[in-house]
């Protein structure tokens, strides 16, 4: 850190004002900033080109974490040197990491998504949970999904659960938030994409799927909410009901594990022979 970097003790900085009260989902949306806490959170952030705003670092997260502040400030972000006091007060989490970003909202109009074509997508229809929220995009991110649509019935994307619960992926891949269940399934219909709803009470083994071959091409998977699952009328709009086959005793798979499940399934069959990837695609 650079000398002349001021540290900001008092809780009443403006700044620090400013930053606190991005907890808050209304103050989040009226200002279209969220928080990103902690090294790997920051770091996705500072890649993201325009995303950072501010960094709040303490003395030994900065020297810890040099690399990082030096990306933070390559990327324009106004880096300040905080007590732990002021980061402890910032943070929402129980033990800070010393960083803590503020970024700008980086959701993508659905529009944007359908006219990429996407070959595999997840929608998080009535996901209340944001911890689930967040781990559902991880693990879309890491089957190489190329989007997440978060239904209008669904958690805030930016609430600080699931933005740490999405390690950084949220980052990574166009994220629609808002969009009611019924226009997303349309659209993504409309761009030839096949709607798969995921549920333990489905019609459709997702053994049986595979063995068809029936999901080598454009998919789409629709998860619900943990507790109550997905209503009739959001299972009316799929082309199909698929459960997760249970082959042991286990009463069922909590959502996050689900979906893990059918996303790597999808993401296997298109890339197998015949499906919709090809060795170019990314």
């Amino acid at each position: 850190m650079s000398p002349a970097t001021p540290e900001l003790i008092s809780p009443r900085s403006a700044r620090v004002l400013a930053a606190r009260r991005l907890a808050k989902r209304n103050f989040r949306g009226k200002e279209r900033l969220f928080l990103a806490e902690g090294p790997q959170a920051v770091r996705e952030a500072a890649g993201h080109a325009g995303t950072l705003v501010e960094l709040f670092a303490t003395l030994d997260a900065a020297e810890r974490y040099a690399d990082i502040v030096g990306e933070a400030r390559d990327a324009g972000a106004r880096v300040h040197l905080a007590s732990e006091q002021v980061i402890a007060d910032i943070s929402t989490t129980v033990t800070p990491q010393g960083l803590v970003g503020v970024c700008r909202f980086l959701d993508t109009p659905f529009e944007e998504i359908l006219e990429a074509r996407p070959k595999l997508v997840a929608v998080l229809a009535h996901v209340r949970d944001p911890g689930n929220a967040g781990t559902v995009l991880r693990c879309a991110d890491a089957a190489g999904a190329e989007a997440v649509v978060l239904t209008d019935a669904s958690v805030d994307l930016y609430n600080p659960k699931a933005v740490r619960a999405s390690v950084g992926s949220l980052f990574h891949l166009p994220v629609a938030v808002g969009v009611p269940v019924e226009d997303a399934v349309a659209g993504l219909k409309g761009v030839g994409v096949r709607i798969l709803a995921a549920d333990g009470a489905g019609t459709d083994d997702l053994d049986d799927e595979l063995d068809k071959g029936t999901m080598g091409g454009p998919t789409a998977w629709v998860f619900g909410n943990e507790a109550w699952g997905l209503p009739e009328e959001t299972r009316a709009l799929a082309d199909a009901v698929v459960r997760v086959p249970i082959h042991g005793k286990a009463e069922s798979l909590n959502l996050a594990t689900a979906a893990a499940v059918c996303l790597y399934a999808s993401a296997r069959a298109q890339r197998a022979s015949g499906g919709c990837r090809t060795v170019t695609d990314s």
